[in-house]
């Protein structure tokens, strides 16, 4: 998902009470990856640069650092002053990392590949946005400036795919009693707010929380993710990383929410050779003689401290996953991990 934006956060509802900027997991982001004077870095989800930053502190080392959303890069030139000739920002996806890096680094492999998967707490905070509820604002939802808006997609497409994407992305099971509410309240009116889409779904669960939260809020995850398509860009970065990775290179991922880590855990599985055979992208015979292209770092996702917790309550979904890369060549380029 993925964004190519930096995600401090994971909360689509009401913010919780916390500093403005929070690196997620950085201590074990950075143990994962094991900067070390001389090396290359690449930031895929720069965000507010707290990775960056953190890198860039522990060793004597090169970043570039990639943002989709303008408003990143703009907020980019203290960090950029601070680390002159040691810190690169370019406003591309992480899924174009290998043309970022080709353009940027000559084409030179990098020594480690950090991706901080979702929506940034910058972009939750900022009700212009649209990716939160907590106030009203546009309802917009797109990290980078261009392409179809959360808007424009509840207000065009046909019900039933509304209730897909609903329910593929947001994995919200009423997804066609608000697909049906959306259509019969945009007859009315067009969506143009995001309290309107908010309260829309407050009353198709009666006023009633679910588990907790918002009704609207898992909602409001799945137009983002389709608005971004964030699966589709995780999925592609995740074979841009194997590609530009230098042998004994180390990958590290963290995600936000079980489709995200879904998407990592059966790339590294099938890249590390736990699960052969697996895709059905390739055929059974290539896969079996594709040699492993990373080793696992944690076989299990390390997950935020009771501490972390306490201080960055958005952080309570995180899940990291790393890798080192090994030195078989890289696998096909069509070797999905989505099925």
């Amino acid at each position: 998902m993925t964004r190519g934006g930096g995600a401090e956060g994971a909360s689509l509802g009401p913010a919780d009470k916390h500093p403005r900027h929070i690196p997620v997991l950085i201590s074990e982001v950075l143990e994962s990856l094991a900067p070390k004077d001389g090396e290359t870095y690449v930031d895929g989800t720069f965000g507010a640069g707290g990775y960056t930053r953190a890198i860039l502190e522990k060793a004597n080392c090169t970043v570039l650092a990639l943002d989709r959303d303008p408003n990143a890069i703009r907020d980019s030139a203290p960090l950029v002053a601070q680390f002159a000739g040691r810190l690169q920002i370019v406003e591309t996806p992480f899924s174009q990392m290998e043309e970022a890096v080709q353009a940027e680094l000559a084409g030179q492999l990098v020594d480690g590949i950090v991706l901080d998967i979702g929506v940034s707490s910058m972009q939750l905070d900022n009700a212009e946005r649209g990716f939160s509820f907590q106030s009203d604002g546009p309802l917009d939802m797109r990290m980078s400036s261009s392409g179809m808006s959360a808007a424009d997609f509840l207000n065009t497409s046909e019900e039933e795919e509304i209730a897909d994407v609903i329910y593929t992305y947001g994995e919200e099971h009423r997804s066609r009693a608000i697909a049906r509410a959306v259509v019969k309240r945009r007859e009315e009116a067009p969506f143009t707010r995001t309290l309107e889409l908010a309260d829309l779904v407050l009353r198709v669960f009666h006023g009633r929380k679910v588990d907790g939260r918002h009704p609207a809020t898992r909602t409001f995850q799945a137009l983002r993710i389709y608005v971004n398509d964030e699966l589709g860009e995780l999925t592609a970065g995740l074979a841009a990383a194997e590609r530009i990775l230098k042998p004994g290179g180390r990958l590290v991922v963290v995600t936000f929410h079980s489709l995200e880590d879904r998407i990592v855990k059966k790339f590294l599985a099938e890249r590390s050779g736990k699960t052969p055979g697996a895709s059905r992208h390739l055929p059974p015979e290539l896969i079996k003689s594709a040699a492993p292209s990373f080793r696992l770092v944690n076989s299990r996702p390390l997950t935020p401290s009771k501490g972390e917790l306490e201080v960055n309550p958005r952080s309570r979904s995180a899940r990291l996953r790393a890798a080192i890369r090994m030195d078989a060549a890289a696998w096909p380029i069509n070797a999905g991990t989505t099925d």
